[in-house]
């Protein structure tokens, strides 16, 4: 029996967490009862990657606050006109009003892309139709990732590509209007994987006791770092005072040794929870970040091996392979 890793984390911080929930395996439990994980586990937070219906019906009547995705390839049909918005609203919401949807992403990573251009005209349509048919309160975005940035190292250097910069700063007028917050994906966990050299481990899992300098910020962690790149870049665009979530953000167990490993993966988010209660980021100090982990369960038909290993918990037993809440110990065991 594999050994169980027990943090505990204070309630106050575990509220900053959701958990990211994907779909792309063929032994993952019934969504019935990974809702009924996530509320075992006061996981407060879910982020979903489209709506599925059956996910969507286990919701309903809880208090898990819910983060709504659309895929790439519907971007292009919501940006077409306000009725193909109104339609997609009606049919996506009408079911699943007792739902606590805050916030809908338009694309997961489609900046830069061949759909990246349709996303300001379908942020602006869903807009407008959840406001036509009463819903407020929900707040429209898209995530984005590395592949945005052309510098990102020094974090004050960070900047978009050239191919990213005008969506970007549709994105960032939109986003300003409506006061909305732009969602990132951050993995120190790749960055360090890819120059072990020059990153060193403590750094990667935020344990760094000598800084990197960049100016007159001091980083002791490559999370903050990543996250003050992406700041940096919005500040470039205009965008300075837009709130960022991270939407994903884990370190795999397996797929890649020794980098991978399930005592990294648990220093790393134990180290992250901690981070977080303290501060900020050196850009932004006073900063309250919601995060949400990657992932529930390790999903098999992943492309690639490190990309089947970052779950929490295993998908066939769900069985924590670390713990996060204390909650979850030792009900579930």
């Amino acid at each position: 029996m594999k050994s169980i890793l027990h943090i505990s984390i204070c309630h106050a911080v575990a509220l900053r967490f959701g958990v990211n929930y994907g779909q792309n395996g063929d032994n993952l439990p019934s969504a019935e009862d990974v809702i009924g994980l996530y509320k075992k586990c006061e996981i407060k937070m879910i982020r979903l990657f489209e709506p599925i219906s059956e996910i969507l019906e286990a919701l309903k009547g809880t208090e898990i606050k819910v983060s709504l995705g659309v895929k790439n390839e519907d971007l292009q049909t919501l940006a077409s006109s306000t009725e193909a918005a109104s339609s997609w609203v009606s049919t996506t919401f009408a079911p699943i009003k007792d739902l606590k949807i805050y916030w809908i992403t338009l694309g997961n990573e489609a900046i830069p892309g061949p759909d990246a251009s349709y996303i300001p005209d379908a942020m602006s349509n869903v807009n407008q139709a959840l406001t036509d048919q009463g819903f407020c309160g929900i707040n429209i975005t898209t995530v984005i990732s590395g592949t945005t940035l052309q510098t990102s190292y020094p974090p004050s250097s960070g900047a978009f590509t050239d191919e990213a910069s005008e969506i970007m700063s549709k994105v960032v007028e939109f986003l300003k209007r409506t006061s909305s917050p732009l969602m990132v994906n951050v993995y120190p966990y790749f960055a360090y994987a890819s120059n072990p050299k020059d990153i060193s481990l403590a750094y990667a899992l935020s344990n760094a006791t000598e800084p990197v300098i960049d100016g007159d910020f001091k980083y002791y962690a490559l999370i903050d770092a990543m996250i003050d790149s992406y700041i940096a870049a919005l500040e470039k665009v205009g965008g300075g005072d837009v709130g960022i979530i991270i939407s994903e953000t884990g370190w795999p167990t397996a797929g890649n040794e020794p980098y991978t490993s399930v005592e990294n993966a648990r220093a790393y988010l134990q180290s992250l929870s901690r981070h977080l209660w303290d501060h900020g980021t050196p850009r932004r100090p006073d900063a309250d970040f919601l995060m949400f982990l990657f992932e529930m369960f390790d999903e098999d038909q992943k492309p690639s091996a490190v990309e089947q290993n970052f779950g929490m918990f295993e998908p066939t037993t769900m069985r924590p392979k670390f713990l996060y809440w204390h909650t979850c110990y030792p009900a579930i065991l």
